[in-house]
Formats: structure tokens, sequence, C-alpha cells
């Protein structure tokens, strides 16, 4: 019973009425590996610097698409706590986007890093992005039928780790945004030019160290 419940939260956590955020119908795992697989394009096509604005136009294509879905689970409330929480790891997912997509989009810009080096940038965040679409394959198989003999304890142990291994990822791609940051204003200064790059990524400089 206490399986049939939980199951039947999560399904309404999953159907999000108008929004078309079901996840078999907008599933959160084809959306990452649709901005994943735009980023490789990326890696491997590259090879100008126009070139990479236009490819990295894709990946916010992508990006774009997925808003809808995230912002709508963002409304869904009157939740059980381990659906809850299912949801914030999904959630996190559109985290991790959107600091990629944003941050990715201004160093596109920021004449302080080489095309070689955002193509790197840019392999650093597909590795960042598989691992926490991992993650979220290994959630998605808890919402699967498939698992019904699993116990509640061994259904709540997968929700807590799949959690906070997404949380850990989410500040791994934080921090590796950050050191790339620090990288342009450490050139920038060299340059006296340290206002621009500042300009450009927000004038919180603590945040880059």
């Amino acid at each position: 019973m206490k399986i049939r419940i939980f199951m039947l939260c999560l399904s309404c956590m999953l159907t999000i009425t108008g929004a078309k955020a079901q996840w078999v119908v907008t599933d959160p795992g084809n959306l990452a590996q649709g901005i994943i697989n735009a980023t490789k394009n990326i890696v491997h096509t590259s090879s100008t610097a126009s070139n990479m604005l236009n490819n990295f136009k894709e990946v916010q294509k992508v990006y774009n698409q997925g808003r809808e879905y995230y912002d709508a689970l963002k409304a869904v409330n009157n939740l059980v706590k381990d659906a809850r929480k299912v949801q914030k790891t999904i959630l996190m997912v559109g985290d991790i986007t959107d600091i990629y997509v944003n941050s990715f989009e201004k160093m596109l810009t920021d004449d302080n890093f080489t095309v070689e080096e955002l193509v790197a940038i840019a392999n650093g965040y597909t590795i960042l992005l598989n691992e926490s679409d991992d993650v979220l394959q290994e959630l998605k198989g808890i919402v699967n039928a498939s698992t019904l003999s699993l116990s509640d304890k061994e259904r709540m142990e997968v929700i807590d780790n799949s959690y906070n291994k997404m949380l850990e990822y989410r500040s791994l791609v934080k921090y590796y945004t950050n050191k790339n940051i620090s990288v342009s204003l450490l050139r920038a200064k060299e340059k006296n030019a340290s206002q621009r790059v500042l300009d450009l990524y927000g004038s919180d400089t603590d945040k880059y160290w």
C-alpha cells in the first residue's frame, strides 16, 4: 500500500496539467541528453568563434524547450516528503543547465579565451552533464513500474542517494564555472581590463576564487 501511495504521489508530481510536463511526454532525461548532444557538437565541429556561436544556438534551443517543463515542475506543491525530494533532484538538473548555458554564453564573448580553450571548457561541461544525467536515469528507474519489487526502504535509499549526488554535481558545475571565470579575470588584470570581465560576469569577485 505504501508503494502504491508513493507511486501515486510521483505520478501527480510528474503530470502537470496544461504544461505537458509528464515524464513520458517531456522526459527530463531527454532534455538533458539534448543539451549534452548539442554540446558535443560544439566540441567536435567548432573550429572558429563564429562557428562555435552558431553551434551554441542549438544548445540554447534545447535549453529553452526545457524551461516550460522545469517552470511547471516548480509550481507543484503539497507533495509528501520523498516525492518532494524527487522533485528537487529533477529541478537541480535544470539548475545545472542554467549555470552552463548562461555562463558559457558569456564566455563565448570573452576575448580572454581562445577557441581551443572554449572547446575544452565545453567538453568539461559535457562530462559533468553526463554524470548528472546518469543520476537522473537512476532516479527514473524508481518511477518505472518494473521496480515495484523494491521495498520502501530500498526505494528511499535510491532517492536519497540520487538527491545527494545531484547536489554534489550542481556544486561541481558552479565550481568549474567560477574557476574558468577566474582564469579570464587573471588575464584581464594583466591587461588592466578587469572591469570588462566584471561587467560581463558580475562584480562579485569573491565568487571567482
